[in-house]
């Protein structure tokens, strides 16, 4: 009889002891890993167009950017049109006038990791002497081509070069030149059969 009672005592501390319920580690929520998400692409063209102000030497220059085709249509094998409007100003404007020499677009497609090959050099030179009149109220305007870009490509530098004359005095036949440069970036949009 006290054997049993033994073992019966043995075997209630045995099964009384152990960590309580309330002291025991809780599960912890596990960490979820969400996929890394891209950074918004700057649109400079996301409102329908842009004017810039820029500046060469004692010329100021104004030019407006819009494209024809609708930003949801940029898409990376698109052809997509940048059209362009410019207007400048001389200081001091003692009646000499400003010339655009040449136009000049590079597009440089690229996305969040890495910038592509630069697609082939578009440029408009002038094809009389001195160049394009552009000094106020008289304008120039062009449409360059941003063409096919690589599918990863998330966006496209359009780059821009305007070389100036300016006459050195409102009789002169010497001009000084003058490099005014800009850089568009606007997003490619996915391409409709990448959202199947």
């Amino acid at each position: 009889m006290a054997v049993t009672a033994s073992a019966a005592l043995a075997l209630v501390a045995l099964t009384g002891c152990g960590p309580a319920p309330w002291t025991e580690a809780q599960d912890e929520p596990k960490a979820t890993s969400a996929a890394p998400v891209a950074p918004p692409v700057s649109n400079d063209l996301s409102g329908g167009s842009t004017q810039r102000e820029l500046t060469a030497g004692a010329v100021a220059a104004t030019v407006d950017y819009w494209s024809d085709l609708s930003m949801d249509r940029w898409t990376a094998e698109a052809l997509k049109p940048v059209s362009m409007s410019m207007v400048t100003t001389v200081t001091p404007d003692d009646g000499q006038k400003v010339y655009l020499q040449k136009a000049t677009m590079i597009a440089v497609p690229g996305n969040a990791a890495e910038m592509f090959d630069a697609l082939e050099t578009q440029a408009d030179a002038a094809t009389v002497n001195p160049g394009y009149l552009v000094l106020s109220p008289y304008s120039y305007s062009q449409t360059f081509t941003v063409g096919a870009v690589p599918a990863e490509a998330t966006f496209v530098e359009v780059q821009l070069r305007y070389d100036f004359l300016v006459q050195t005095t409102p009789t002169s036949t010497e001009f000084a030149k003058q490099t005014a440069t800009d850089v568009l970036t606007v997003a490619i949009a996915a391409s409709p059969a990448a959202d199947d």
